[in-house]
């Protein structure tokens, strides 16, 4: 069976400007193409674009995705470059969750300073967000 780019981005989720994108950054097989001039793709893209958007949802940078492609086109090889890449993302996304903590903190200490004024110049949120010295701390 095969799919028309349009389908593909329906079945997968993906814009047709990205898979044209990923086409020309050779992250999926150039298609085949009818007489019209038209992109046919088969189950192996639709598959191999539905990984490649998984791994962009759990945050996997273009790098880490090409290494992932070209270790699962060598499936003899071990796995240790894919479990390095897991556990390099996994540092990456606690390091980011520290970050936001510590932002949740800093807006809720912002947020609970109003005092309900109605004037903007005594409004204590934006003067937080003009002067980052009034900050508690790094966020």
């Amino acid at each position: 069976m095969d799919f028309s780019i349009g389908d593909l981005a329906r079945k997968t989720g993906v814009k047709v400007p990205t898979i044209r994108y990923y086409e020309k950054e050779g992250l999926i097989d150039t298609p085949v193409r009818t007489q019209g001039n038209q992109r046919r793709y088969f189950q192996k893209d639709l598959e191999r674009l539905a990984f490649i958007r998984h791994a962009r949802n759990m945050g996997l940078p273009m790098t880490a995705i090409r290494a992932l492609l070209a270790l699962s086109e060598r499936p003899d090889q071990p796995c240790a470059d894919a479990d390095r890449i897991a556990k390099e993302q996994l540092r990456e996304v606690r390091s980011r969750i520290r970050q936001l903590q510590k932002l949740e903190v800093e807006l809720e200490r912002i947020s609970s300073s109003c005092e309900g004024g109605t004037r903007a110049a005594d409004c204590q949120v934006l003067k937080a967000f003009a002067d980052h010295t009034l900050c508690s701390g790094e966020h």
